[in-house]
């Protein structure tokens, strides 16, 4: 079947200078690729969106490599079905461009389930069952995180996950604390996400005042690549580990997960390269009981949309993160919504589409 391909470029405006241990962010560009018949019957909408200075294909010349892409899937004819498709992208889009990737298979299923901005079976999109999120704490300044954790404690969150690395060690704990003195770790699961801000010498023995304050985890806590020394940080500390950045661009998933022996991964579709390449880790992790959870990397709720039905066929009982859908002033309307420190699909509300 020939299809017809096209997308539309959005810079999207954060509500607040969003920190992170690479710069502050104030826009966010993305593209919105759709997929469609040639007789215009229906549309589906996929999304690609590399995240500056993290993504593998965040590079001068994307747009231009999305438009070859494109117009190589319009000479392709296309054997509708979710595993052919899925393979089909992964044969036409380069590994070197995985949120194109994720982009294409979303379109396509998309389309193929009917344009409806569904991808395959899963229970967020078809029984409207909400998922558990935690509440995320932008860096910043100590006034500017401490309302943010107060507004996530009062808005019902039972996770909370801040960000740490941008100010003085001590003032995080501090503000960890805060939490902590309020609620046990049976009320309130906290996690941390360092993006590798810690030093290999320094590590261990922050992690070390972390786990006294019954952290559930800390993610990417040093930089990715140095994998012997994450190895050894895995095997002494008390605080188990999340990889985050370390999967990203890694092609031999089991070598590394063999490696380094993480407690759990964090699962970002589409730096990762799309729902095959994410499956992919799923399955080499529950191999090896290692736990796994989804985040979303700053997408628009199409792509959010997207995760949340992936990580839903899973049907996760442990918190996802799944929460940024509120961080644009210029998102799509959607029928995402997050109550209770839960995500919820609401079949009485309506997609707008990009134009």
């Amino acid at each position: 079947m020939r299809l017809k391909f096209d997308f539309v470029p959005r810079e999207l405006i954060f509500r607040f200078d969003a920190g992170t241990s690479r710069g502050v962010l104030k826009t966010r560009k993305i593209w919105w690729v759709s997929t469609t018949d040639l007789d215009l019957t229906k549309i589906g909408w996929g999304e690609a969106a590399p995240l500056v200075k993290l993504s593998i294909d965040d590079r001068p010349d994307f747009e231009a490599r999305l438009k070859d892409i494109l117009a190589e899937a319009e000479n392709r004819d296309w054997e509708l079905g979710e595993e052919t498709l899925l393979t089909q992208v992964e044969s036409i889009v380069p590994f070197e461009f995985p949120t194109i990737r994720f982009a294409l298979e979303m379109a396509l299923l998309d389309f193929f389930h009917g344009g409806k901005k569904r991808f395959f079976e899963n229970c967020f999109r078809d029984d409207f069952q909400s998922i558990p999120i935690n509440g995320l704490i932008w860096m910043g300044d100590r006034d500017f995180m401490l309302a943010q954790i107060e507004e996530k404690l009062a808005s019902g969150f039972n996770c909370i996950k801040m960000k740490i690395g941008a100010l003085d060690f001590d003032l995080e704990l501090s503000l960890l604390r805060y939490i902590r003195d309020q609620y046990s770790s049976a009320e309130i699961m906290l996690r941390v996400d360092a993006n590798g801000a810690f030093s290999p010498e320094e590590a261990l023995e922050k992690m070390q005042k972390l786990a006294d304050l019954d952290i559930h985890s800390i993610e990417q806590p040093i930089q990715a690549g140095q994998f012997e020394q994450m190895r050894l940080l895995g095997q002494n500390s008390a605080l188990p580990i999340a990889l985050d950045e370390e999967l990203i661009g890694i092609k031999n998933k089991a070598e590394l997960l063999d490696r380094l022996l993480p407690q759990h991964i964090i699962l970002k579709p589409s730096l990762l390269g799309g729902f095959k390449e994410t499956n992919e880790w799923i399955q080499l992790a529950e191999e090896r009981t290692i736990g796994w959870w989804m985040t979303s990397a700053l997408e628009s709720n199409i792509g959010l949309n997207a995760i949340a039905q992936l990580a839903s066929k899973y049907r996760p009982s442990i918190h996802q993160g799944l929460g940024t859908g509120k961080l644009f002033h210029n998102n799509l309307s959607s029928p995402l919504h997050i109550e209770k420190g839960k995500i919820h699909y609401l079949p009485t509300e309506s997609w707008d589409n990009p134009q």
